[in-house]
């Protein structure tokens, strides 16, 4: 499968490790850096090219946030737990809890850019709690340079693999992409009930927020994970 993940910001969250590994599925375990668990909420716009007709915008455009977490698995590769997706469009719903199991929500949502500003906004629908909302609004400063990006920018955006249960195992998948341009973002509000709906305590203390214009990505098709070494590809 292939897509677009674009106008997309983070916002990383540090959390005790207990209070995430709790909702973890058997066989995967929090990847920690600076001894915490990181939950990162990701609002962006998803373009997905369609076999044979490519992107139709009132189909394969919309918006799409998820909440995620970063976790090692039992083959000893590492990537994304996603607790929740929302997205606005039921098809891309129906097909992605179909074929990859991923927790996917059916939600009203926009994004609206302009200039420097870039506003998220959602609304749930079904299925979980209905009715949850999240609206963040940020803006974007100037890139990063490559020497400028630390450790921990790394640990955060550099993951090529996502996970998810079916068929009573876990299953990975790997998603191919160049690595994240990244520009500096301030958080101008931040009003979210997402993280907290995927039973998460409240994020406390300030976030690490960065935004991207985006990547093309390659998403293969979903593997059963075995137990033991795994020959990591980027």
């Amino acid at each position: 499968m292939r897509m677009s993940w674009n106008e997309l910001t983070f916002v990383h969250w540090s959390y005790p490790v207990d209070a995430v590994q709790r909702l973890l599925p058997p066989g995967l375990a929090v990847h920690t850096f600076d001894d915490r668990a990181w939950v990162s909420l990701v609002p962006f716009v998803m373009r997905v090219g369609l076999p044979v007709v490519g992107v139709i915008p009132w189909l394969s455009v919309f918006p799409e946030t998820n909440v995620r977490t970063y976790v090692t698995a039992a083959d000893g590769s590492e990537g994304i737990w996603f607790f929740s997706l929302d997205a606005s469009r039921l098809a891309a719903v129906v097909a992605a809890r179909a074929g990859y199991r991923l927790p996917y929500m059916w939600s009203e949502m926009s994004v609206d850019h302009d200039g420097d500003t870039i506003e998220y906004q959602c609304r749930r629908r079904v299925p979980g709690p209905r009715g949850a909302t999240s609206d963040v609004a940020v803006t974007i400063g100037a890139r990063y340079e490559a020497d400028e990006l630390v450790e921990a920018d790394h640990f955060l955006s550099a993951r090529w693999r996502l996970y998810s249960q079916m068929f009573g195992g876990a299953w990975g998948a790997r998603a191919h992409h160049l690595p994240w341009t990244l520009h500096r973002a301030t958080l101008d509000r931040y009003d979210d009930e997402l993280v907290e709906a995927a039973g998460l305590p409240a994020p406390r203390g300030a976030p690490i927020v960065q935004y991207s214009p985006g990547v093309d990505v390659a998403v293969s098709l979903p593997y059963r994970i075995r137990r033991g070494p795994s020959r990591r590809s980027g």
